[in-house]
């Protein structure tokens, strides 16, 4: 199999990789395949690096049977006929790509997407998630250090890994604020590692809202924390995720005792949202910052602020609860929300290489398989 690294070509630019240096030279000395990557001036990894690991960068890959990206290909970068692996964000019938979906089909394109390659239960094997919650913690306390002055800490995509992060955490001073932390799944586990590193302790949703602490402290508040059945019935956890329009949001007191929300659950649109815009405007409202990982774009979301994405290069916007609408942030009467939706691209070298190590051990051994379901289900055309 002739394996190509395409160079990324969406703008604004992706910086990652589905493979770094060292994983490429594994796969041509363990495992024999022909790999290349395309030249890129833009790319984390740079064209020196995958040389100095014996890696050829080419221009051409028309050669090439598996085209591996990262994010959608520019339509007019399509290669007629071959076999392409990215995010494509079209197996939802998303309106904004069916452009893209429709030159797959017509330049008979066989394309396969990261984001539906599942197991047998139907679980993700392959993701960025991990880092995206790295990235939205981080950058939740980034906000809450612009509005309050209170502490510093650096953008994370102007540290070299998370390395040099946790290096940062080790000697940040935090004021004793209270943080709400949603959802177990990979997003909120890596907003977790990072609230560890910073040692923040965690304590109980009971605690949380009965005791003052004169030292930072979070809570992970799974879905029986924050939801009630509408008729008072006890909370089933298999009944919601089969009839969450039968639920209603429970998350009042935790919005009148943090000082923080990061959001890290995956919403189904039949859920209800946290809280209304009218609880946002009440005085007993206490949530000053909110990094909305989760990012869905209101008025279908888990919370009512999230206008749009932000970007990388201008992260928060204010949102003014009387009105509804986008504000200048950091001030008093605003809710300052983080709501960047490619998140791992501020840490691209850790977010790349952990991508990689699990396509190597999940996904490409069912690409070299003569048959495989993985690969069936993963296959949007």
């Amino acid at each position: 199999m002739k394996i190509g690294i395409i160079r990324e070509g969406k703008t604004p630019p992706d910086t990652r990789v589905p493979l770094d240096p060292q994983q490429c030279a594994l796969l041509r000395s363990e495992y024999g395949l022909d790999i290349v990557v395309q030249s890129s001036p833009i790319r984390i990894f740079t064209d020196e690096e995958y040389r100095a690991k014996g890696v050829p960068v080419v221009e051409y890959i028309g050669d090439r049977d598996l085209l591996l990206g990262v994010k959608e290909v520019p339509i007019e970068e399509l290669i007629p006929g071959k076999t392409y692996s990215f995010f494509s964000h079209t197996h939802k019938e998303q309106v904004y790509n069916r452009p893209l979906l429709k030159a797959i089909l017509d330049k008979h394109i066989h394309l396969i997407d990261y984001e539906v390659l599942t197991d047998k239960l139907g679980r993700r094997v392959i993701a960025f998630g991990y880092f995206a919650g790295v990235v939205g913690a981080h950058n939740g306390f980034w906000t809450y250090a612009q509005r309050t002055g209170a502490f510093e800490l650096p953008r994370m995509r102007d540290l070299y890994n998370y390395e040099e992060a946790k290096g940062v955490y080790q000697k940040l001073e935090l004021p004793p604020i209270k943080i709400a932390l949603t959802g177990t799944g990979r997003v909120s586990t890596g907003a977790a590692q990072v609230l560890e590193d910073m040692g923040i302790r965690q304590v109980s949703p009971g605690d949380f809202l009965r005791e003052d602490y004169d030292e930072p402290v979070y809570v992970q508040l799974v879905s029986r924390d924050y939801l009630r059945h509408k008729d008072g019935l006890p909370f089933d956890k298999l009944h919601f995720y089969q009839h969450p329009e039968q639920y209603v949001s429970a998350f009042e007191p935790f919005a009148e005792t943090a000082d923080m929300m990061l959001n890290g659950i995956y919403w189904d649109s039949r859920a209800p949202a946290f809280f209304s815009q009218e609880q946002m405007s009440l005085p007993e409202f206490k949530i000053k910052v909110i990094a909305d990982i989760t990012c869905d774009i209101a008025p279908v979301s888990s919370i009512p602020s999230t206008l749009f994405a932000s970007t990388i290069a201008d992260p928060v916007f204010g949102f003014d609860p009387k009105t509804g609408q986008q504000t200048t942030p950091y001030q008093n009467h605003v809710v300052d929300m983080m709501t960047i939706d490619n998140l791992p691209s501020e840490l691209p070298r850790d977010a790349s290489t952990a991508f990689g190590k699990m396509y190597i051990e999940q996904v490409l051994p069912h690409m070299l398989a003569p048959n495989s379901a993985m690969i069936e289900r993963a296959t949007i055309a």
